[in-house]
C-alpha cells in the first residue's frame, strides 16, 4: 500500500494490514467509552464512625448522670461525628485489552487514510518561532481542527502553533484515541508513521 508524502510528492510503502483495515465501529466506540470512563474520578468522600478523629473513651458513665447513655464521641448523632451512610470514592474503571486498543487505533488510521485526512510529511520542522511560517507550511491543508503529531515537540513548532486555536501539537507518547477522533486533519511525519507501524 502506498501513501503520498506532502512535501516531496513521493510515494512510500506502508503496511496494508495496519493502514488498510476495515472500520469496526463497535470496537472504536467501546475503546472510546473505556478511555473516557477511566479518566473519570469519583471525588466525593465522607468519613464514617471508624474514620473520624477523636477518642474511643466513653464520655460519661452509663448510669446516674441523668443524661442519655453514650458510648463514643464519634457517634453519627454527635456534632463532628461520623456519617451514618457515607459516600466513598467510586472507581470508574473499564478494562480494555491491548489487542482491542491496537485494533481500534488501526481502524482509525485506516479510516483517516481512506478519507484523505492523514497528511504525511517527510520532515515537519519550523525554522523560526513564527505563526506565519507554520501557516505557510500548511496553507494547502483545509483550515479545520488539526492535530500535528511529531516524535518530539520542537520549541519553534510549539511557539508558532500556540497562537492558533484550531491547531494542536502532540508527541507520539501522548497520543490517545480521543485526539485522533476529534481532529479533522492529522499531520504527521514519515518517522512517526513508521513508529506506529512497528508497535501496531
Amino acid at each position: 500500500m502506498e501513501i503520498l508524502l506532502n512535501d516531496t510528492n513521493n510515494s512510500i510503502n506502508i503496511s496494508k494490514s495496519i493502514f488498510n483495515c476495515k472500520f469496526n465501529k463497535l470496537l472504536v466506540h467501546q475503546v472510546i467509552i473505556s478511555f473516557l470512563v477511566n479518566n473519570r474520578s469519583g471525588n466525593k468522600s465522607q468519613k464514617n464512625k471508624s474514620e473520624v478523629s477523636g477518642s474511643n473513651k466513653k464520655p460519661w458513665r452509663q448510669k446516674g448522670t441523668g443524661r442519655a447513655r453514650s458510648g463514643s464521641l464519634k457517634s453519627p448523632i454527635w456534632r463532628s461525628g461520623g456519617v451514618t451512610f457515607t459516600s466513598k470514592f467510586k472507581k470508574y474503571h473499564q478494562k480494555i485489552n491491548k489487542k482491542m486498543y491496537r485494533g481500534a487505533i488501526k481502524c482509525i488510521f485506516s479510516e483517516l487514510i481512506r478519507q484523505k485526512r492523514l497528511i504525511v510529511f517527510n520532515n515537519f520542522s519550523i525554522n523560526s518561532p513564527k505563526t506565519n511560517v507554520l501557516l505557510n507550511k500548511i496553507k494547502n491543508i483545509p483550515k479545520k481542527k488539526t492535530l500535528i503529531i511529531t516524535k518530539k515537540i520542537e520549541k519553534n513548532l510549539f511557539l508558532s502553533s500556540r497562537n492558533v486555536y484550531n491547531i494542536k501539537i502532540n508527541d507520539i507518547k501522548n497520543i490517545n484515541i480521543l485526539n485522533l477522533i476529534n481532529s479533522n486533519n492529522i499531520i504527521t511525519t514519515l518517522e512517526v508513521l513508521k513508529y506506529f507501524e512497528n508497535i501496531l
